[in-house]
C-alpha cells in the first residue's frame, strides 16, 4: 500500500521539524495513541488502539527515524504487531519546504500488512490509512496553530 500527500503547516520549517520529533505532540496527534516513549533521538516505541473495519486491536510498535538532511528531509521506518489482528510494517520519506512563515510538508509512505488485517481488502485498508493520516495531520496542524497563538 502506498500513500502520499502534501499540505501546508502554518509554522516555520524548524518548528515543524521540532514538533515532528516531539513525543508529546506526536502522542496527542496519532489517532488511538495510548503511549509514546522516546528511547533516543532516533527510536520511539508506541502503543496504539485502532479499529479497522470489524477488527479492533492494540498495536505495539517501534519507529526508527533517519534524519538524512534535517530539517529539510528525513525518513522513518517502523513496524507494529497487533497480535491475532496482524502486523504492519513500512516506511515514509518526509520533506519540509519553507514557504515564508509556513511549511509545505510532503510525505510518501509504503506499508505492508498481514494477518486478519490483510484479509479485510485493500480498499478498506487504503481508505482507513488515508483517514488516519488526515486525522493526524489535522491534529498536528491544530497543535502548531494553538502553540503559535498561545
Amino acid at each position: 500500500m502506498d500513500l502520499s500527500d502534501e499540505l501546508i503547516i502554518p509554522a516555520p520549517r524548524d518548528r515543524v521539524y521540532a514538533a515532528l520529533n516531539d513525543p508529546e505532540i506526536l502522542r496527542r496527534c496519532i489517532p488511538g495513541c495510548e503511549e509514546l516513549v522516546k528511547h533516543s533521538e532516533t527510536e520511539l516505541e508506541a502503543k496504539v488502539v485502532l479499529k479497522i473495519g470489524p477488527v479492533k486491536a492494540r498495536f505495539s510498535g517501534k519507529v526508527t527515524l533517519n534524519p538524512e538532511n534535517p530539517p529539510e528531509r528525513f525518513s522513518l521506518t517502523g513496524e507494529g504487531n497487533g497480535g491475532v489482528a496482524g502486523f504492519a510494517k513500512g516506511g515514509s520519506v518526509v520533506t519540509l519546504a519553507e514557504q515564508g512563515e509556513e511549511t509545505l510538508l510532503r510525505y510518501e509512505a509504503k506499508a505492508e500488512i498481514g494477518g486478519k488485517l490483510a484479509q479485510l481488502g485493500s480498499r478498506l485498508i487504503q481508505g482507513t490509512a488515508k483517514k488516519l493520516a488526515a486525522t493526524f495531520f489535522d491534529d498536528f496542524r491544530a497543535a502548531l496553530t494553538e502553540e503559535a497563538t498561545a
